[in-house]
C-alpha cells in the first residue's frame, strides 16, 4: 500500500488517551482487564453453542457469529492500545495502520449487518413460529451471515482505496489511539472532499439500511406481540427480543455519534471516549446482556460443566 501512495511519512504516531504516566497505568490495568473479559465471555459463548446441541439453532447460530466478530475487532484494536499505554511506543508503520483500518472497518460494518440477519431471525421466531425451522434453513443461516462478511470486506476495500489515494505530508500524529477513518483523513494535506463524501455516504448506508430492516422487524414483532392475549405469553416474547434490542441500540447510538457527521467537528476528548465504547466495552457487554437474561445459555452451560465433570470423574 505505502509503495502506491506518495507520501512522506513512513509512519504514524497516536496521540493516545493521556500524557500522564499514572493515568496511563490506570488504563492499562482497566483496558487488560476488559479485554480479558471480552476474550473469555466471547470465546465461552462461542464454545458453549458449538458443545451444546440444545443450541444448535438460528438463534444462537447467529448469536456465536457475533461473539467471533466482537472478539475479532477488540482484537484489532486493544492489543496494539495496551502496547502504546504500557511502553510509551505509540508509533504504527503506515502498512500496520492501514491494515488495522481495514480490518476494523471490515469487522464493524459486518456486525451491522449481522443485527439485521439476527432482528430477521426474531421476526421469524415470533411472527411464525410453526414455521420457524423451515424458514431459516441451515441454507438461508448461511446466505445470511455470508452478506454481511461480502458486505462489510468489500465496503472496508473501498474506503481504503479511497484512503491510499491521498497525500500525507504534514504531521503523522492522529489525534486518536487508533487508526480510525476521521482521525486519519484529518492528517491529508491533499483535498478529502471525495473521500469524505465516500465514508458519509457508505456510512449512512449501512446505517439506514441496517436499521430499516430491524425497525420493519421490530414493527411486526410489536404488532404479534400486541395481539397476545396472556401476560406471560407477551412477556415471554419479548423477553426473546429484549437483549437484541438493547445491543442494537448501544451499538448504533455509539456509531452514529461517531461517524455520521463531517471531519470537521472531531472531538478529541468526545471522540474518543465513543471510541473507547464500541471498541472495547461494547465487545465485553455483548456475552453479558445476550447470557445473563437468557436462561437457555445459562442451563447450557450448566451442562457443558456438569458433562465435563463426569468426563474427569471417569478418568
Amino acid at each position: 500500500m505505502g509503495s502506491k501512495n506518495k507520501t512522506n511519512v513512513p509512519d504514524f504516531i497516536f496521540m493516545g488517551l493521556t500524557d500522564s504516566e499514572k493515568i496511563q497505568r490506570v488504563l492499562f490495568m482497566l483496558f487488560l482487564l476488559i479485554y480479558l473479559i471480552t476474550l473469555l465471555g466471547n470465546a465461552g459463548m462461542i464454545l458453549i453453542i458449538r458443545l451444546d446441541l440444545h443450541l444448535r439453532t438460528a438463534m444462537y447460530f447467529f448469536l456465536s457469529h457475533l461473539s467471533f466478530l466482537d472478539l475479532s475487532y477488540s482484537t484489532v484494536i486493544t492489543p496494539k492500545t495496551l502496547e502504546s499505554l504500557l511502553t510509551s511506543n505509540k508509533c504504527i508503520s503506515y502498512t500496520g495502520c492501514f491494515t488495522q483500518m481495514y480490518f476494523f472497518v471490515s469487522l464493524a460494518v459486518t456486525e451491522f449487518f449481522l443485527l439485521s440477519s439476527m432482528a430477521y431471525d426474531r421476526y421469524v421466531a415470533i411472527c411464525n413460529p410453526l414455521h420457524y425451522p423451515v424458514v431459516m434453513s441451515r441454507k438461508l443461516c448461511h446466505i445470511l451471515i455470508t452478506g454481511p462478511y461480502v458486505i462489510g470486506f468489500s465496503e472496508s476495500f473501498v474506503n481504503i482505496l479511497y484512503m491510499n489515494s491521498l497525500h500525507f505530508c504534514k504531521s503523522n500524529v492522529i489525534s486518536h489511539f487508533f487508526c480510525d477513518l476521521t482521525p486519519v483523513l484529518a492528517l491529508s494535506c491533499t483535498d478529502t472532499h471525495d473521500t469524505e463524501t465516500m465514508i458519509v455516504t457508505l456510512s449512512s448506508l449501512n446505517i439506514v439500511v441496517s436499521l430499516i430492516t430491524i425497525s420493519v422487524s421490530y414493527v411486526s414483532i410489536l404488532s404479534t406481540i400486541l395481539k397476545i392475549n396472556s401476560t406471560s405469553g407477551k412477556h415471554k416474547a419479548f423477553s426473546t427480543c429484549a437483549s437484541h434490542i438493547l445491543g442494537v441500540t448501544i451499538f448504533y447510538s455509539t456509531m452514529i455519534f461517531t461517524y455520521l457527521k463531517p471531519k470537521k467537528s472531531y472531538s478529541l476528548g468526545k471522540d474518543q471516549v465513543a471510541s473507547v465504547f464500541y471498541t472495547m466495552v461494547i465487545p465485553m457487554l455483548n456475552p453479558l446482556i445476550y447470557s445473563l437474561r437468557n436462561k437457555e445459555v445459562k442451563d447450557a452451560f450448566t451442562r457443558v460443566t456438569q458433562k465435563r465433570e463426569g468426563s474427569r470423574q471417569l478418568k
